[in-house]
């Protein structure tokens, strides 16, 4: 008789990130994961990413013996600095006017524990955007639109953030939106779980 496939947890409330997992036609479990996201010192940005994607999944973990968790965080940086979430309109522009002509590199992380053996898989992902030169107007009415107000960088790729752009570069682009599936759905199927999934 054969096992019943592991089950899924996204140690994530992330609407984003679950309907990015929702592709794989999958079922799976949302949770909150309270974590102290704050950099550490000289932390660079991608160790920071991976090192909360599986503090994410490791803090929702006793909850959900026998499962296959899923941790990601995302940090954006652009000249050595990580870019934080504008929080406001008008910090938003202002993060979007630093940014016109510039390249923003996107680091993703990623975590897939196994809680009944407590083992961790993780990685990062790495996606680059280059904007275009923006006019102050174009700023404004971006931002009015898309309200990116709790996105790092202050744009939602996903949305009409798409229109800011020169140009895109990476192995995965929905690493950009904040879960890289093609990583994932490697792991997965390295675990024993089908991806695409049989039929019902």
């Amino acid at each position: 008789m054969a096992e019943p496939p592991r089950r899924l947890v996204l140690a994530s409330t992330s609407p984003y990130r679950a309907e990015l997992l929702g592709r794989l036609h999958l079922p799976f479990e949302t949770a909150r994961p309270e974590v102290d996201e704050t950099p550490r010192a000289h932390e660079r940005p991608e160790a920071m990413v991976e090192r909360l994607a599986e503090a994410k999944a490791r803090a929702v973990a006793d909850a959900y013996p026998d499962h296959l968790v899923i941790g990601s965080d995302q940090n954006a940086s652009h000249a050595g600095h990580i870019l934080g979430k504008p929080g406001s309109a008008e910090r938003a522009e202002a993060q979007l006017a630093v940014l016109s002509g510039g390249t923003v590199t996107f680091h993703t992380g990623l975590c897939l524990l196994d809680t009944a053996t407590g083992q961790a898989r993780t990685g990062q992902v790495p996606f680059t955007v280059t904007f275009r030169e923006l006019t102050p107007e174009e700023i404004r009415r971006y931002v009015v639109l898309d309200q990116p107000l709790d996105c790092a960088g202050s744009f939602k790729s996903e949305g009409l953030g798409i229109s800011l752009f020169a140009r895109m570069s990476g192995d995965d682009p929905t690493a950009l939106v904040g879960l890289p599936l093609i990583t994932l759905g490697h792991w997965l199927r390295e675990t024993g779980i089908a991806v695409p999934p049989a039929a019902n």
